[in-house]
């Protein structure tokens, strides 16, 4: 009976002081780094192809308020584009047209863990999570013609700043971005974390590809000053690098959709910790 009621002693002493462990540790944060791929959906990919990935990176500071829920401020890094030469679609690839962009966004996100996350204890050190913010972002898109980089947003592919289209004005190169993601976490030790993400961006832009309206053939002059076709005449319409020429005034160019972009990423944390005395019962 005495060997009974002193492991039981034992047992009670070690569960008590375990909690009381438990309930010193907090968890106040952590920042870190991700690297992984991107890819972009829009009017060159109406049908959501995940075929031609590109870069993308991301560094972060993320501040705990318990152990299941969390903020994160993040800037990140997403290159992509994106050819009418990768779709199964006949129209598209006499189409032809093509793009890509430098993506840079800051964004804000809140963050809710499934469990219980303490890192440095081996039964609360991973977690699946999701999260749900807002972003703003910068983008150019470009393509080329012969070799050379040419950006698109100043030439007006589809019109924009003509006087024969009062209606079509310029799209700007910042946009509002809505990333919605999942995760999971594992904390290697009290200091480091290991995590994998995936997050969906829903963007305010029809104009991530340069792609969104009507044809416009007459906005501008369609040669230079030496009576070659101008930049502009040659990039607005490519149609005719696979076959007669396609863009007649007025005819649609894209779907007028608004793109989107994903990012699969993998990186590492470093906690942010303190102790408190806990409290006595």
């Amino acid at each position: 009976m005495k060997r009974i009621a002193l492991i039981s002693i034992f047992f009670c002493f070690f569960i008590t002081s375990k909690a009381q462990l438990l309930e010193s540790f907090v968890h106040e944060g952590e920042f870190g780094i991700s690297l992984g791929g991107g890819h972009y959906f829009g009017d060159l990919n109406p049908n959501f192809a995940l075929n031609k990935p590109k870069f993308s990176a991301g560094a972060f500071y993320q501040k705990q308020f318990n152990n299941y829920i969390g903020v994160r401020l993040g800037g990140y890094y997403t290159f992509l584009g994106y050819s009418d030469i990768y779709s199964n679609n006949p129209v598209q690839q006499r189409r032809n047209l093509s793009f890509n962009t430098n993506v840079w966004e800051l964004s804000v996100s809140g963050f809710f863990n499934f469990f219980k996350f303490y890192p440095g204890f081996r039964e609360y050190s991973f977690t699946p999570y999701i999260s749900f913010g807002i972003g703003a972002f910068t983008f150019d898109p470009y393509a080329y013609l012969g070799g050379q980089k040419i950006y698109l947003r100043p030439l007006g592919t589809e019109g924009q700043g003509s006087t024969l289209y009062p209606n079509k004005k310029p799209y700007s190169n910042v946009a509002i971005s809505i990333p919605i993601g999942f995760g999971l976490k594992y904390a290697l030790n009290e200091q480091i974390n290991l995590f994998t993400e995936i997050s969906y961006r829903f963007t305010t832009t029809k104009y991530l590809d340069d792609v969104s309206g009507t044809y416009a053939p007459n906005a501008f002059s369609a040669t230079n000053a030496n009576g070659n076709p101008s930049t502009w005449y040659l990039l607005q319409d490519r149609s005719y690098e696979t076959g007669t020429p396609i863009g007649v005034q007025g005819k649609q160019r894209g779907n007028g959709q608004y793109d989107s972009f994903v990012t699969a990423q993998i990186g590492i944390s470093f906690n942010i910790q303190s102790y408190r005395c806990p409290t006595s019962k």
